[in-house]
């Protein structure tokens, strides 16, 4: 077998300790933030979820070129792999520039067409957030296309230390400039931007080194590889287009959730914080799995790709029934941490909380983890429509029909349309899994 059982934990620890240390970087904010103001908190989560969308393309994008490097590296064409290594640097910087350019100038517009007319002190704190985030983006790109390669050579402890000292730098950050110095959202900004140009800094410094496996030479000297280019966008944009619209569609959805008011706004941040929680050793799973899958595929190695997808399905359930539960024994508790929030807020948020518990420990993983065997296959189009349809139809449109016409219920109903999403995902992605449909796909 490709990977014993000590070399998977190897890979998928580190990665659980990463997500969880990413996501606490967005709690720490929320955290600090929610001391300010309920109207600082609520700006700072409208922009977080304009800078999740396009991480997601950037994320999207680094797997497109870690799916290429894992099939590479499984085939033995190490000389390829350091070449399309080079080629996801140039593409990521590339895109990261565009939109970091396109945030800054179109930053009140683009805050406008997501949420409409939101309150002027919700829209002042998010439009000076929005500015500095932007600014992270080139940064947050790099970062993304480094821990993506190291992944790919199995080696996941770069990105959790690195991941470790930008949330000291982040809440060390935080705590002098929003508490001492009384700089609101705009130092939760100025603490994340310094967070990620360390990032960057540091992966893109170590993948120049010749002693790993994979390694960029002169990185920053221009060196374009059309064939290889197209292989990591073949994954790429697909993958992108669908976290993209993913995220879009989110946005939308929360749009509706301002209807509901500031406090909804607030709860819904929260709540969305604490889930993230839940879905951390899911989500690292999802990430080794693009990299163990990728080198058995390259390898021919079908029957091992299949082996370890419902191995780490198997870990995948374990871990979000265990967190599920937590979260809804412990939901008053927890919710009561962030001292600010209303009483419907905190209404709120307990109800999001147990209903996310239940229907994640069930549908959750199928949803989530299987899709990414076939995209580390090749077969990406496939499961962009699915997503993309599904979370269109389901997500979206049934969230659009609850809030028209059943608004009493509160905002608690866009929730419910996610799980719907989520259950379609899971019955379309198991029927095509095993159908095995996804081992004709090419890459290399």
């Amino acid at each position: 077998m490709m990977y014993s059982s000590r070399a998977l934990t190897k890979l998928i620890g580190p990665l659980i300790v990463e997500r969880f240390l990413s996501v606490t970087m967005g709690i720490a904010n929320a955290f600090m933030v929610s001391s300010v103001s309920e109207a600082a908190i609520s700006g700072v989560s409208i922009v977080d979820a304009i800078n999740y969308l396009l991480i997601q393309i950037f994320a999207a994008l680094a797997t497109g070129g870690a799916v290429v490097v894992s099939q590479y590296l499984g085939s033995k064409k190490r000389e390829q792999a350091c070449a399309a290594a080079k080629q996801l640097f140039a593409v990521m910087l590339t895109v990261s520039l565009v939109l970091t350019a396109a945030a800054l100038i179109w930053c009140r517009q683009t805050l406008r067409l997501v949420y409409g007319n939101i309150d002027s002190d919700v829209m002042a704190n998010a439009e000076t957030y929005f500015r500095l985030s932007a600014l992270s983006y080139p940064f947050l790109a790099l970062y993304n296309a480094g821990a993506a390669l190291f992944r790919s050579m199995n080696n996941s402890r770069i990105s959790m230390f690195t991941a470790l000292i930008m949330n000291i730098i982040n809440i060390g950050g935080n705590s002098v400039l929003i508490y001492v110095y009384n700089m609101s959202v705009a130092g939760a900004g100025t603490s994340s931007l310094v967070a990620s140009i360390f990032a960057a800094a540091a992966v893109t410094y170590l993948i120049t080194r010749k002693k790993y496996t994979v390694h960029v030479e002169k990185l920053f000297k221009p060196e374009i590889n059309f064939p290889m280019i197209k292989r990591i966008l073949r994954i790429g944009i697909p993958n992108g287009i669908e976290n993209g619209l993913f995220q879009i569609g989110k946005l939308l959805v929360q749009g509706l959730i301002t209807l509901f008011g500031t406090s909804a706004i607030a709860a819904n941040a929260v709540s969305g914080n604490i889930t993230n929680v839940v879905t951390i050793p899911g989500i690292a799973i999802q990430l080794a799995l693009v990299t163990v899958a990728g080198q058995c595929i390259g390898a021919g190695e079908y029957g091992q790709a299949k082996y370890y997808t419902k191995k780490l399905v198997r870990i995948s359930y374990v871990s979000i029934i265990i967190l599920s539960a937590a979260i809804y024994f412990f939901a008053v508790p927890v919710t009561g941490l962030f001292k600010t929030l209303s009483p419907d807020a905190v209404e709120n948020s307990v109800r999001i909380l147990r209903s996310f518990a239940l229907f994640a420990s069930v549908i959750w993983v199928p949803s989530f983890v299987p899709p990414n065997t076939m995209r580390a296959s090749g077969d990406v189009k496939f499961t962009m429509m699915v997503s993309v349809l599904s979370m269109g139809v389901f997500r979206v449109g049934f969230a659009y029909i609850m809030v028209k016409y059943f608004f009493s219920l509160g905002m608690i109903t866009t929730w419910y349309a996610m799980y719907l999403d989520w259950l379609v995902r899971s019955i379309i992605f198991t029927v095509h899994y095993k159908r095995n449909k996804w081992m004709n796909a090419r890459v290399i």
